[in-house]
Order: C-alpha cells, then sequence, then structure tokens
C-alpha cells in the first residue's frame, strides 16, 4: 500500500445530526495523517469504536458523517448508553452537562473531545481548537504514569474505570 503525500483537494462535509443541523466543514488533510507532531494517539477512531467506548452510544445517530467502516465492528447501542459495551466493562464517562459545566465542549464540536478527534482524523484542521484539544490529551497522560505506577503490568485489570478512560482517549491501556 502506497500513502499519497499530496495534499487533497478539499472536501466539504455538511452534518446533520441530533446534536448539529447545517454545520459544514472542509477536509484539507490527508485521512489518519499530517497530524500535529506532539499528537500521536495509539488507536483510531475505528479502533476505539469496536472496543466499546463511551457504552457504545456516543455515534449512533451521526453515521453518516464518517466512513462506513469505522462502523463494520463498532459495538453500539442503539437504545442508551450501556457500559457492558466498554472494553473493561465499567463506566468511566461524565455525562455531557458536566462537560458543558467544565467548559470542555467547542461549539463546533458538541458531542466533546472524540468528536473533534474523529474530524481531526479525517482530515479537518481548526486553528486554536486543534492546540487546545491536542494539550487536553497530552494532560490525560497522567493516567498512563498512575498505572504504571501501581499496577502490575501483567494485570490488565488493575483499575479498569482508569483503563477505560484512557481508551475514550485514545491511549491503548490494554497495554501498559
Amino acid at each position: 500500500m502506497s500513502i499519497s503525500t499530496t495534499k487533497p483537494r478539499p472536501v466539504w462535509i455538511e452534518v446533520n445530526d441530533k446534536m448539529q443541523q447545517g454545520y459544514r466543514y472542509c477536509l484539507s488533510a490527508l485521512e489518519g495523517q499530517d497530524f500535529h507532531p506532539d499528537f500521536r494517539p495509539d488507536l483510531s477512531p475505528a479502533e476505539m469504536l469496536a472496543l466499546g467506548v463511551f457504552g457504545g452510544k456516543y455515534m449512533t445517530d451521526c453515521r453518516d458523517e464518517f466512513p462506513a467502516d469505522w462502523f463494520e465492528n463498532a459495538r453500539l447501542s442503539p437504545h442508551r448508553r450501556d457500559p457492558s459495551l466498554n472494553w473493561f466493562g465499567v463506566d468511566a464517562s461524565q455525562p455531557l452537562s458536566e462537560w458543558r459545566a467544565k467548559g470542555w465542549i467547542y461549539p463546533d464540536d458538541p458531542r466533546g473531545w472524540f468528536q473533534w478527534y474523529c474530524r481531526y482524523y479525517r482530515g479537518r484542521r481548526i486553528d486554536g481548537e486543534d492546540q487546545r484539544q491536542i494539550a487536553r490529551w497530552k494532560a490525560i497522560r497522567r493516567h498512563v504514569a498512575q498505572l504504571q505506577a501501581n499496577c502490575n503490568p501483567a494485570d490488565r485489570w488493575c483499575r479498569p474505570r482508569q483503563r477505560q478512560a484512557l481508551l475514550h482517549w485514545a491511549y491503548d491501556s490494554r497495554a501498559l
């Protein structure tokens, strides 16, 4: 497989789902490439969905926006969040109301960090917001250090909520 190094022609995506209507954004980078040098996630959005993130409820109404192959192995819940779908089988999420109260939600991405990551992965770039979200992603790394300091490397089930939360941020905590 060869990887193209040429910049793609801009592609416009129109979003119309339960949380966002009439929103348009441009894909200006190659999918899965051209990431900021400080941003090296372990998992792609498709891998995260297959591992069961956010109780399988996060992306059920916005599938048209993203590539169909992202959902081939996704663990999704049609009705409500189901923590048993998460890789570690535990609830490691805060409600959206909490994210809003803490100022973590950017208007272009009303679902939060994972929505930003999915769009960034696809090739959307937003000056300022990308740097803010990458800084948030880097800050989560402290949980990796806590797992390494407090868990036997052979015990993949030590601190399951913390490990599930790391999966939500594209850190592969199964390998820690």
